[in-house]
């Protein structure tokens, strides 16, 4: 069964930092296409990044040069670490998985996990 679980969330002041992290239990990440998405309060989920097992990476232009993705295929997790936060950055981040390698859709979706940033 797979399970995808996201930690890493919390309160943060403008310009802070935090990293987020997902373990993909029951899930091998060689071939599958790891992605981070985002959903604030009363619009809709937006893409965020995501990572190919080749090490290609694509990001939303509105986190280009803040937010990084990276994944540890041996420990079976994926990362997002975030940079100079903004308060528009406020949302509920999901990591999600594409087992067909090909970057959608994603048929894996972990819980969420919620980050604020205060200004």
């Amino acid at each position: 069964q797979v399970q995808l679980v996201e930690s890493g969330g919390g309160w943060v002041q403008a310009g802070g930092s935090l990293r987020l992290s997902c373990a993909a239990n029951g899930l091998t990440l060689s071939n599958t296409v790891m992605g981070w998405f985002r959903q604030a309060p009363g619009k809709e989920r937006e893409f965020v990044a995501a990572r190919w097992s080749s090490g290609y990476t694509r990001s939303a232009d509105s986190v280009k040069g803040r937010f990084t993705i990276s994944r540890d295929n041996a420990k079976n997790t994926v990362y997002l670490q975030m940079m100079n936060l903004q308060p528009e950055d406020t949302a509920v981040y999901y990591c999600a998985a594409d087992t067909t390698g090909r970057g959608g859709p994603y048929n894996y979706w972990g819980q969420g996990t919620q980050v604020t940033v205060s200004s």
